[in-house]
C-alpha cells in the first residue's frame, strides 16, 4: 500500500451524492492508501448506495450530530470497521430556509439555534465523539466558505460558519495537548446539494468565475479534496487552528 494517507484510518461525514466535497475526500483517501468509515444522516440507503460508488466500498455509520445517543456510541460503531482513527472529515452543515436568502433580520432564534447547532457546534462534538479512537498526530479537518466577510442571501449559514471558523483555532488550542490537529478548507463555491439549498446562489457563480485570479470551476470539487487530504497526512505535522483557502485566489483580491 502506497500514497499519501497510507494506512490511515479515516471517518469522513458528509457525503450525500459523488459532487459532494466529501465524496471526493473519499474517494482521492482511498486512492492514496486511506481505510474510509462514511456517517449519514436521514436518507442512509442514498448514502450507501454512494459508497458503492467508490474506489472500494466504504462501511457507512447513521450519525444525527445533534444526537447525543449517536454520538456516544459513535466510537464503538467505528470500531466495527477500523481499530482506531488518524483522521476525521466534517463537511456537515444545515439552515433552515428562513436563514438562508435575505431572510437575515427576520430568522427565528430557533432556526438560527439549529444553523448553529448542526453546523458549528458539530464541529467539537464529531471531535470529542471520537477522541477515545485517536492518538497523537491526529488530524482535524473541517470545510468552510470564507467567513471574514458577509455573503449576499449566506445570511445566519456565514454566521454559523464564522463560528465554525472560532471553534476551529479553539479545538487546535485544546487538542494540541494530545499531538492532535485541527484545520479548516475554505472553498470557494461549488455545485453541491448543499449550494442548490440556498437561493440566489448564481450570485456567487458569476463574481468566482469571473475574478478568481486562477479561475474557479464550479462542478470540480477536487480541489478542495486534494487540500483536505494534504491536511490529513503527516505533511502538515505543525500546522493547525489554521484555514486554507481552495478558491482560486478569489479571496486574495478587492471588491
Amino acid at each position: 500500500m502506497s500514497g499519501l494517507l497510507a494506512g490511515k484510518r479515516l471517518l469522513v461525514t458528509g457525503v450525500i451524492t459523488d459532487a459532494s466535497i466529501a465524496f471526493s475526500v473519499a474517494k482521492l483517501a482511498q486512492e492514496n492508501g486511506a481505510q474510509v468509515v462514511l456517517t449519514g444522516f436521514g436518507r442512509m440507503s442514498l448514502v450507501e448506495r454512494i459508497a458503492k460508488r467508490l474506489p472500494e466500498t466504504a462501511p457507512v455509520i447513521e450519525l444525527d450530530v445533534t444526537n447525543k445517543e449517536h454520538l456516544d456510541g459513535l466510537a464503538d460503531k467505528v470500531r466495527e470497521h477500523v481499530d482506531g482513527l488518524d483522521g476525521i472529515v466534517h463537511s456537515i452543515g444545515f439552515a433552515p430556509q428562513s436563514c438562508l436568502g435575505g431572510g437575515f433580520l427576520d430568522a427565528p432564534w430557533e432556526d438560527v439555534a439549529t444553523a448553529l447547532h448542526v453546523s458549528t457546534f458539530s464541529y467539537k462534538s464529531l471531535a470529542t465523539a471520537a477522541l477515545p479512537l485517536m492518538g497523537s498526530g491526529g488530524s482535524v479537518v473541517g470545510l468552510t466558505f470564507d467567513a471574514t466577510k458577509a455573503w449576499p442571501v449566506y445570511d445566519w449559514m456565514g454566521v454559523a460558519k464564522a463560528g465554525l471558523e472560532s471553534a476551529n483555532r479553539y479545538l487546535a488550542l485544546h487538542l494540541g495537548k494530545q499531538g492532535i490537529r485541527s484545520n479548516l478548507v475554505s472553498a470557494g463555491p461549488l455545485r453541491t446539494m448543499a449550494a442548490k439549498s440556498i437561493p440566489g446562489f448564481a450570485q456567487f457563480e458569476d463574481a468566482w468565475s469571473e475574478r478568481a485570479p486562477l479561475g474557479w470551476d464550479l462542478n470540480d470539487q477536487e480541489p478542495a479534496a486534494r487540500a483536505v487530504c494534504a491536511l490529513l497526512s503527516d505533511w502538515f505535522p505543525a500546522t493547525t487552528g489554521e484555514m486554507v483557502h481552495v478558491d482560486g485566489g478569489y479571496h486574495a483580491i478587492g471588491a
